[in-house]
């Protein structure tokens, strides 16, 4: 297991946990989680409403913890993502400002392309 993010990987290919982390936030941003998060708000307050019983109650406290874990999960690697996406054209831009100084700009276009189309490939 390694400590490194998945951001930071040398071979920049796409896991099992890249595609998975995208398709989560790819559904935690539509409206059907929306909907999913309302439903589960309600029916928290329905069970202390009605006054049911302690267990059901701790349930369905226990499961707002855990979509909220998980969301936070979610948040920080989008962030890292964003990030590193973020840096990577930063670094581009300044190495081809700094090529086009020298005279020399052949390898800075062509990585300053490919910081930009990044998205893309995300």
């Amino acid at each position: 297991m390694s400590l490194r993010h998945p951001a930071e990987r040398a071979d920049g290919g796409h896991g099992a946990f890249e595609r998975t982390a995208e398709a989560a936030s790819n559904f935690t941003s539509s409206p059907v989680f929306l909907l999913v998060c309302l439903l589960l708000v309600a029916a928290f307050v329905a069970v202390h409403a009605a006054g049911l019983s302690l267990g059901w109650q701790l349930l369905a406290g226990d499961l707002m913890t855990a979509v909220t874990l998980l969301l936070l999960a979610l948040l920080k690697n989008t962030e890292r993502r964003a990030e590193h996406a973020i840096q990577r054209k930063l670094d581009a831009i300044a190495a081809a400002l700094l090529e086009r100084g020298s005279g020399h700009t052949d390898k800075s276009v062509e990585s300053l392309e490919e910081a930009i189309r990044m998205e893309e490939d995300s």
